[in-house]
């Protein structure tokens, strides 16, 4: 099962679409360092979210180490994504991210690095939901006021869901 490293903005657009136990039972390892879960999950669903599936790690010496040169490589970093790119830099895993600055980071370290579209990508290739459950869902994600994704790439999925269910 391939692991994936989550950043916090993931799992609050995978919640905001409904799509959190959906994708937990994707063929996919959701993960978080143990600084993410403990600044910005433990008190906001965390425990939930690690009952269904989500896996908190803990943080290693070396894990540190990396995260500490990445949030002084790249001061807009929070400290909690400094250290999910350094899990997944360490691990050798897939990195999700919706922070640009993160996802350039990743692509700079040769990390692999997907936002909330792939999921939505990997939930339309497993045929998990229907293009009318994606289309529904995607929707409510876009429609929330703090949406950032690209209007775009929304725009060409929803059309192509719309087509697909008909």
């Amino acid at each position: 099962m391939e692991v994936l490293v989550s950043d916090t903005s993931i799992l609050i657009d995978l919640e905001r679409g409904g799509l959190i136990e959906t994708c937990f039972n994707l063929p996919y390892q959701f993960t978080v360092p143990d600084i993410l879960y403990d600044r910005e999950l433990k008190n906001y669903g965390g425990p939930a979210l690690v009952e269904r599936g989500l896996k908190v790690i803990e943080s290693d010496e070396a894990t540190a180490v990396l995260a500490v040169q990445y949030a002084r490589q790249v001061p807009a970093l929070s400290a909690a994504d400094a250290f999910a790119i350094a899990l997944a830099r360490s691990e050798g895993w897939m990195l999700l991210s919706g922070d640009a600055a993160l996802r350039k980071l990743a692509d700079g370290e040769g990390i692999e690095c997907h936002g909330v579209l792939w999921i939505f990508d990997q939930l339309h290739i497993l045929k998990t939901l229907s293009p009318e459950d994606l289309f529904e869902r995607l929707t409510t994600i876009v429609e929330h006021p703090r949406c950032r994704l690209p209007t775009r790439a929304v725009n060409e999925r929803l059309k192509a869901y719309r087509r697909e269910r008909g």
